[in-house]
């Protein structure tokens, strides 16, 4: 969770491109904005458990970067492949539909689009139940390797559907089980990094979406020229591939994934000691704050509803998640264009390979400012512009530049918005679970009637949709307004000390560990 200081309390942060650290002195006038100044380092690690108290500030510095490349190299590599085949998993059905495979099941009217919609009634339900379960277990190795895997089976089974019926439980069943690895990889993510590196590793493991749908239109341009081998539709052997390659590779995340700081085997109990302790200065409490607070999970999931902090976030969340419905149907969107299906598909990949690069130096940048609030304005705002231009002209050039502008646009506030909870809310961790889940699962609750706003009629202007998404990103940034607002107000009560602890963290928990220096970021 990240941090900002009214009365010129202070938070530091380690710039790892300069070695030095960043100290954040916010006025505790709310009309005047912060301003970030450099300072020294010299006595940044304090309060350390006894395996560290022996090294120098320079040595503990080390330890750290050296802690941080290695949890990198465990976690995100993993994180970002079973990402991308989830991705491709979920989304290859867009791909189908310009193989085929429409007119092959026989759909006609809106069949398509409720094929699309159903998926998230699954997919919405089990993410709470899901987190939960996780935050029990402690196991996100095994839970993730198994459910995955079954995903993967469940998507190569798509090839075997013969009708609109048989499509329509198979999607079913897949939002079901998609629903366990989002919100978990955020879960996991949240319990190894910091405040100062959430962000970034949020938006590393978010490219994994975005690569699969820069590549997956290449993937299944390639995949679709197999139509009729062996007397096989070619959008069939899309998901006989697909899915295969997720049953073949996901399982090995049981060997590579790590679990929890505590009780991983490939770090040395300094460099357990150093992430904990670091984790331990966002707040102030420990990884097992669910006993300490005694929190239960049911506890935990009272605590997140009864927060308006994660109502605020869902709101503005799920506007922009209405906003971003268009990636579903990006690939029909493309396509009026009118250039060939392979061509289309091909083109489909820029964008996303500008968002790769954008959402990171974005998202790097909300890291090391320590703001929330412009890194979502600024780009919901030239979301908007992309989809004018896509809507008031129909010059080739100019429609392209919208699709390259939009996707970069939305996602990297949707990354940033995303980090933006565990900051909000981040112990217990029984609390954090349920607002990650909550917020994901509501705000993609938007996906089911979403899809109703792209009847292929509508092309090529789609303006119904370009309007609607328009009108969501204006209330997405109204709802970044206020919860900006709610921050500023939590932020002076914790100066004055006059915070309700137990109501944010749980009866059992009156504030006594919580770092001097907290303060919500905004």
């Amino acid at each position: 969770m990240n941090a900002d200081k009214p009365e010129q309390s202070h938070i530091e942060a380690v710039d790892a491109s300069k070695d030095q650290a960043v100290i954040y002195e916010v006025s505790s006038d709310s009309n005047k904005s912060e301003s970030y100044i450099a300072g020294s380092e010299d006595d940044y690690y304090t309060d350390l458990p006894e395996s560290l108290q022996g090294l120098t500030q320079q040595q503990l510095k080390e330890l750290d970067k050296k802690t941080l490349r290695k949890i990198d190299l465990r976690l995100m590599p993993m994180l970002i492949f079973i990402y991308i085949l989830n991705y491709i998993d979920r989304n290859n059905i867009a791909s189908a539909r310009l193989g085929g495979l429409e007119k092959d099941l026989g759909l006609h009217g809106n069949q398509y689009q409720i094929c699309i919609s159903v998926l998230f009634i699954g997919y919405i339900l089990f993410q709470v139940p899901s987190n939960m379960l996780l935050n029990r277990l402690g196991r996100p190795s095994a839970y993730l390797a198994v459910v995955m895997t079954i995903w993967g089976a469940i998507s190569a089974c798509t090839a075997a559907v013969k009708g609109f019926g048989g499509l329509v439980a198979i999607r079913v069943f897949l939002g079901v089980v998609e629903s366990a690895f989002f919100c978990s990889a955020l879960m996991i993510l949240s319990s190894w990094y910091d405040k100062k590196t959430l962000a970034s590793r949020n938006s590393i493991l978010y490219a994994g979406s975005l690569i699969s749908s820069a590549f997956s239109g290449l993937l299944a341009a390639g995949i679709l020229e197999m139509d009729g081998l062996g007397g096989i539709e070619g959008w069939r052997y899309l998901f006989i591939i697909e899915g295969g390659v997720t049953v073949l590779t996901v399982p090995f995340a049981y060997f590579i994934l790590p679990d929890t700081p505590s009780n991983t085997k490939f770090l040395s109990q300094q460099e357990k000691d150093i992430i904990q302790w670091k984790l331990k200065k966002d707040l102030g409490d420990v990884d097992d704050s669910d006993k300490e607070a005694q929190i239960s999970d049911w506890q935990g999931f009272k605590l997140a509803v009864s927060d308006i902090k994660m109502w605020m976030l869902c709101g503005a969340h799920s506007f922009l998640v209405a906003a971003c419905g268009v990636t579903n149907f990006f690939p029909s969107i493309v396509a009026t264009l009118k250039f060939n299906h392979t061509i289309t598909l091909c083109l489909t990949a820029p964008p996303y390979v500008v968002a790769v690069v954008v959402t990171y130096f974005w998202a790097r940048s909300a890291d090391k400012t320590g703001e929330r609030t412009l890194h979502v304005i600024i780009p919901l705002v030239c979301a908007m512009v992309a989809f004018i231009i896509a809507v008031a002209t129909l010059n080739t050039g100019a429609r392209y530049f919208s699709m390259i502008l939009m996707i970069p646009a939305l996602y990297s506030a949707f990354v940033v918005i995303l980090t933006w909870i565990s900051n909000c809310c981040p112990r217990p961790p029984a609390k954090r679970a349920v607002c990650i889940a909550l917020v994901n699962c509501l705000s993609n609750s938007t996906s089911i009637w979403n899809a109703f706003l792209y009847p292929s009629t509508d092309g090529p202007r789609y303006v119904k949709a370009m309007s609607c998404n328009i009108a969501f990103l204006v209330l997405s940034i109204l709802f970044v307004m206020m919860l900006r607002i709610r921050l500023m107000v939590l932020n002076k009560k914790i100066a004055n000390g006059a915070m309700n602890w137990q109501r944010e963290l749980g009866a059992g928990n009156d504030g006594s560990k919580i770092s001097p220096d907290f303060r919500y970021l905004y």
